[in-house]
């Protein structure tokens, strides 16, 4: 099972992914992901390999020592759930990065590769977004409000 949960991370997440690079500007892609809830599947695969084995993981994150990460890490369940922890925080900063640089305008063939990077190198992705929205203003006036649907 958790080959298959493994296996359906990125599944559920790449959907959304290829609505933000590859239609950017298509109305649904805005109606989709303008839904944090987007993160929701991967959360949910997340939540079935981690609460299981909670016994196991709460005293690693609780107070994590080099030896105990890797060796939870090295466990197949281990694996599985870091991947999905990273496939669904990357995914909701690749939200946060597409809505992001379509309020400032930024063009989508520049924000593309950025969602790519986010996608393989999150963190990555996200320090090459905040260097290149500093080019671009945000436009005057409130916020846009979060939608949730």
């Amino acid at each position: 099972m958790t080959g298959t949960l493994f296996t359906l991370t990125f599944a559920v997440a790449a959907p959304f992914w290829a609505l933000m690079i590859l239609l950017p500007r298509w109305s649904w892609t805005a109606r989709i992901v303008g839904s944090p809830l987007i993160v929701l599947p991967v959360l949910l695969i997340y939540a079935v390999l981690v609460l299981p084995a909670l016994g196991r993981v709460l005293p690693v994150v609780t107070a994590p020592t080099l030896d105990g990460v890797r060796d939870l890490l090295g466990s197949a369940d281990g694996a599985a759930a870091a991947w999905a922890h990273m496939i669904g925080f990357d995914l909701f900063v690749g939200r946060w990065i597409w809505r992001d640089s379509r309020e400032r305008g930024m063009p989508a063939p520049l924000v593309a590769p950025v969602l790519l990077l986010t996608i393989l190198l999150g963190p990555l992705g996200l320090a090459v977004h905040l260097g290149l929205r500093t080019g671009w203003a945000r436009p005057a006036g409130p916020p846009a409000p979060e939608r949730t649907a």
